[in-house]
């Protein structure tokens, strides 16, 4: 087992005012050559949006972008026609493919919007850019994994590449193992919330662990912990 420990405290960092942002990997005006992907992701920006600030409208291609939306309200717009909000529990995916443009703002004048946006390099280049969004009963991830993003699952959202996305809350003191679906996968865990031992390394909230060449995850909370899990490849 291979192992890469990002503390959220050596994230990179920006704040423009209407965004306050975090960066799991390179992006933008932070630059680490030690921190530029994942295997096949590429992106974890950790965004705090303000009242009534965004993103104008700006293109994106071949690559997979999900947004998880932690508190507030987010408006999305994009050159396929959609006009739609994301609360709290929504999850979008969009497949950028050959180009789309879009923009993205905070729908409430006063309330911080807080999300995750994440970006993984897809299995195949130029396809027809594709959108989606559903919303996740918290519920339904006490204790047990609850399935985001898949290549191929009912009830997941479909991205193009073989990755999961995988969320789960856990009591203090609880345990949870997850299984790889191909050792040549890697997983990197964050902790949105609370402390976890992660294949018995302390976690706290938005740190991460980027884990290959495994076959399982062990994990067990040390407070009430809030997780998210990706599985992507790391070669493709």
């Amino acid at each position: 087992m291979k192992t890469i420990i990002h503390r959220g405290s050596s994230r990179g960092h920006s704040n423009y005012g209407w965004l306050d942002t975090h960066y799991t990997f390179s992006f933008a005006n932070y630059y680490d050559q030690a921190r530029v992907h994942f295997g096949a992701l590429r992106v974890i920006n950790d965004d705090v949006i303000d009242g009534g600030g965004g993103f104008d409208k700006h293109p994106h291609d071949n690559m997979e972008i999900t947004t998880i939306v932690l508190e507030g309200t987010l408006e999305h717009k994009d050159s396929m026609g959609h006009t739609m909000q994301l609360r709290p529990g929504e999850v979008q995916v969009m497949t950028a493919g050959k180009g789309i443009f879009h923009s993205e703002y905070n729908a409430d004048p006063k309330i911080p919007v807080k999300l995750f946006q994440i970006w993984v390099f897809p299995a195949e280049k130029n396809l027809t850019p594709r959108y989606d969004q559903k919303a996740f009963d918290p519920s339904e991830r006490n204790g047990r994994w609850q399935r985001l993003v898949s290549p191929d699952e009912a009830g997941a959202l479909l991205l193009n590449q073989k990755t999961w996305f995988s969320r789960i809350s856990l009591s203090a003191d609880k345990n949870c193992t997850y299984s790889l679906h191909d050792k040549s996968h890697g997983a990197y865990v964050l902790i949105i919330n609370g402390s976890a031992d992660v294949v018995g390394t302390r976690l706290e909230t938005r740190d991460g662990m980027g884990i290959s060449e495994a076959d399982e995850i062990d994990i067990k909370a040390v407070t009430d912990a809030d997780i998210l899990l990706m599985e992507v490849p790391m070669q493709w």
